[in-house]
Order: C-alpha cells, then structure tokens, then sequence
C-alpha cells in the first residue's frame, strides 16, 4: 500500500509496484481532497482508499477508507460505506488490531515496524511485536514504519500480508 497526497504520486507509486494506493493529505479541504480522490480513482488501475473520510471515500467511487486508530469507529465506517468497500485501520498493538477485526476491519495497518522519519520520536515495534500482531489478528496486517525492500522480506517472514509505505514507492 502506497500512501500518496496526489493522483501523480499515486500512478508513480503504480509504476513501481504499488497495489493498493491511500490518499493522505490532511492538510487538504474535504473539497480538494474529494476532487483528489475521484481523479486517482479514475486513474489508478489499483484500488483507493481515503484516509480518514469515509464521506469522501463514498462521494469518490473510492474502495474504500483507511482510519486513524483514533478515528471514526470502524463499525460506524462500514456503516456509510456499506459491505461492499474496504475498512482499514491503522494500529500500534496486537489488543487495537484485534478490537479492529472484531468491530469489521478488513484489513490493519501495523507499526511503526522500524524507526521511520514519519514517526519521529515513537520507538519501533520491531518484527516480534508485528509476529504477535498477526498471530492474534484473523485479518491481513500490513508492517508500516522503515519498510525498504529488504525490510519488506522479513515483515512477510514474520506473516504480514504485505507493507505499507510513504517514501518506498516515491
């Protein structure tokens, strides 16, 4: 998963192998980021999700939305987006990941796995904890937080279904 601000990152993202693209732009109004959102589904040939506005990811045609572990509740997500669009759901413990699957995430995000320059000043997980995670999770866990390729290998050796990543696909 690529975490993009803009529909050209995101099909630069694609090139390079990106297969499922979140829209973050949280300094953005709900109107540009709508636009946003429908230009990148429109134009990406892999599913969208926007992060943290469930109303935008509807008005958009988008896969669905990616929340904050903070955030709206993920049964009151699924209950705008209905069930035929993805929920996700960021988290930073193996008890949030479990609490997401129970309320109908398809899907959490992990971490931050390693030291990440997006997440200054919170100590890493490290691959022990993502193996706790996903061993208590029924659903997909994406590693999130200092993913370069061959810190993608061993995130998938510990059982995460996959990574998501800011900078790897820049």
């Amino acid at each position: 998963m690529a975490i993009v601000r803009d529909a050209g990152a995101g099909l630069r993202a694609v090139e390079r192998g990106a297969t499922v693209l979140q829209l973050r732009d949280p300094d953005a109004s709900a109107r540009a980021l709508e636009r946003e959102a429908a230009g990148l589904v429109a134009a990406a040939p892999v599913p969208v999700v926007v992060s943290g506005r469930a109303d935008l990811a509807l008005a958009a045609g988008a896969a669905g939305v990616h929340l904050p572990e903070r955030d709206l509740p993920v049964a009151a997500a699924r209950r705008l987006l209905g069930p035929g669009r993805l929920v996700g759901r960021s988290v930073h413990s193996a008890a949030a990941a479990r609490e997401a699957a129970d309320d109908g995430a398809d899907y959490v995000v992990f971490g931050p796995v390693f030291a990440s320059a997006s997440h200054p000043g919170r100590a890493p997980a490290g691959l022990e904890a993502l193996r706790e995670v996903v061993a208590g999770t029924p659903i997909p866990v994406l590693a999130i937080g200092g993913v370069d390729a061959g810190r993608a290998a061993a995130c998938r050796a510990a059982g995460a279904a996959g990574f998501a990543a800011i900078t790897y696909f820049r």
